[in-house]
């Protein structure tokens, strides 16, 4: 079982705020997400009993969208915007740098789990460019090599001290 009591009084309340179930699949498959840093095909499968939606539903769901991930990424999942004003802005440099300074290439994870690197498309902050999402949420933006070198000697420290 992956919900605590907790979790399913939660489940319930979101019920009551949508007409039809599956409207709440989202949100419970962020729980699941936020729990374990991913969604296994396990918990797929459970959470399409708890809902009573068919599992090939909830599939397709965590499959479709991006935002969700499928395996499990490091603690620092950073997603680089190589679409069009960060390209123009230099998006593609920076993904490379990121890339070249960890060893890593597009969606693989560093040997100790520390950071999963990703070339993404649009994150909406086109003003901003180059930018990054570092796990689903939080924006770095104008970003440099320099700034790019301090936040991840921040990352590393943050998990030192932790």
């Amino acid at each position: 079982m992956i919900f605590t009591e907790e979790d399913l009084k939660h489940i319930e309340k979101l019920k009551t705020r949508y007409e039809d179930k599956q409207s709440v699949l989202l949100p419970v498959l962020w729980m699941v997400q936020d729990k374990f840093g991913w969604i296994s095909e396990e918990n797929m499968k459970e959470v399409a009993s708890l809902l009573q939606l068919p599992e090939k539903h909830v599939f397709g769901v965590v499959t479709f969208y991006t935002m969700f991930n499928k395996v499990p990424k490091g603690k620092y999942n950073l997603q680089v915007c190589t679409n069009v004003s960060c390209m123009l802005r230099g998006g593609y440099e920076l993904y490379q740098y990121i890339s070249d300074k960890l060893g890593l290439k597009n969606k693989q994870t560093t040997e100790d789990g520390m950071f999963t690197l990703e070339d993404v498309e649009c994150l909406g902050s086109c003003g901003t460019a180059p930018m990054m999402q570092v796990n689903n949420g939080e924006y770095y933006e104008n970003l440099t090599k320099e700034k790019v070198d301090e936040l991840l000697e921040h990352f590393r420290k943050n998990v030192k001290e932790k």
